[in-house]
């Protein structure tokens, strides 16, 4: 081989390097619009390729249904500290199902709770085994690892299989996160509410977490709530309850999807 034919061939390898490289590193940070319309949060431009994916963040469907009122309830629970437990008794006691997005220390720290996850009827989801950013993961194998993990340790702890959705941990992600998911069989999972509630030293107020909520609710919400919170635990009961006034049912996500 010439040295020029050499040459060629290295520049061509170093700009697919580079390639793979920038698409692997364009880290996004998940987000949506809110308005106080009680309408459906409107999707930039450059996030839209999630749907090409198999990723929902609201459910698009029921956008002007107004004869079938759902939203669906997620949970990203990465330990206890008596609130999640907490959060499963009102659940149980209102008759709603919701969505548990775990991680692999609840799972081995607190297999019985994550059991109960799934005796009372509740999805229980991949979060990732140690929470990681993985916009990062630039290989299929490396982002594999992950979501491996967790189903491994699920499967041996309880001796079930992890429901086939997946949460980017802290909402960080780029199309080859979404790619690499639907490769292993996800959808990925975002949201179209959330609010701070995951600083257990820096709660909002119980009346002020529920206007928040109640004002920014919509017909096909995806609402993600920390399960660790204080306030969580001790508000949503009354939100269920005035989300049934308002007319509206609870969805699970096999239904959204």
């Amino acid at each position: 081989m010439s040295k020029k034919v050499l040459f060629s061939v290295m520049i061509l390898l170093i700009i697919s390097a580079m390639s793979i490289n920038v698409l692997a590193s364009d880290s996004k940070s998940w987000y949506c619009k809110r308005n106080n319309e009680h309408k459906q949060p409107v999707l930039d431009s450059d996030m839209r390729f999630i749907e090409q994916y198999g990723g929902y963040y609201v459910d698009r469907a029921h956008a002007d249904d107004c004869s079938d009122k759902v939203v669906y309830l997620t949970f990203d629970a990465g330990y206890e500290n008596g609130n999640v437990e907490k959060i499963l008794d009102v659940l149980a006691k209102k008759q709603v199902k919701g969505a548990f997005f775990v991680l692999g220390h609840l799972v081995e720290d607190n297999t019985s709770l994550v059991l109960r996850m799934a005796n009372d009827g509740h999805l229980v989801c991949n979060h990732t085994y140690s929470h990681p950013d993985m916009s990062k993961k630039s290989t299929l194998e490396e982002f594999k690892t992950e979501i491996s993990a967790l189903e491994d340790v699920y499967r041996e702890k309880t001796g079930r299989e992890l429901c086939k959705f997946f949460r980017p941990p802290e909402g960080r992600f780029s199309e080859k996160t979404l790619e690499f998911a639907n490769e292993l069989g996800y959808k990925t999972i975002f949201w179209s509410f959330a609010y701070a509630d995951w600083d257990n030293n820096s709660q909002m107020s119980y009346d002020a977490a529920k206007r928040k909520i109640l004002d920014n609710i919509h017909n096909g919400a995806i609402i993600l709530l920390h399960p660790t919170s204080a306030t969580n635990a001790a508000i949503l009961g009354d939100i269920i309850d005035e989300l049934k006034a308002q007319g509206y049912r609870f969805g699970t996500l096999d239904e959204l999807v």
